[in-house]
């Protein structure tokens, strides 16, 4: 009998009700306001979070100003980050669903 792994699932946050005794993985959408190598500094309008991701994170190419979503793990420490897992263009969303998708 094989052993299944079930991946946690993510649940959506603004930036500004990150728990990390709390949040573990999540999902957030907001507009890339820094970039570098392999960080981001996402904000949604509720805060700023910086995200970091390797280059085996599947996304695409990233510019600032660009909306995207991430799924990603909450990592605790004096200023809260995330841990990028899959990141998502999100610059052809509408957006009358914005608000659908964040909440």
């Amino acid at each position: 009998m094989a052993i299944e792994f079930k991946t946690e699932p993510a649940v959506k946050r603004k930036i500004s009700d990150i728990n990390p005794n709390l949040d573990s993985r999540i999902s957030i959408v907001g507009s890339i306001i820094g970039l570098e190598d392999s960080m981001l500094i996402i904000d949604d309008g509720t805060g700023k979070i910086d995200v970091s991701f390797s280059e085996e994170t599947p996304h695409p190419e990233l510019k600032t100003g660009q909306l995207i979503r991430i799924f990603g793990f909450v990592i605790p420490s004096e200023q809260v980050e995330l841990q990028a897992e899959i990141i998502q263009d999100m610059t052809e969303l509408k957006t009358e669903y914005l608000d659908i998708i964040r909440n």
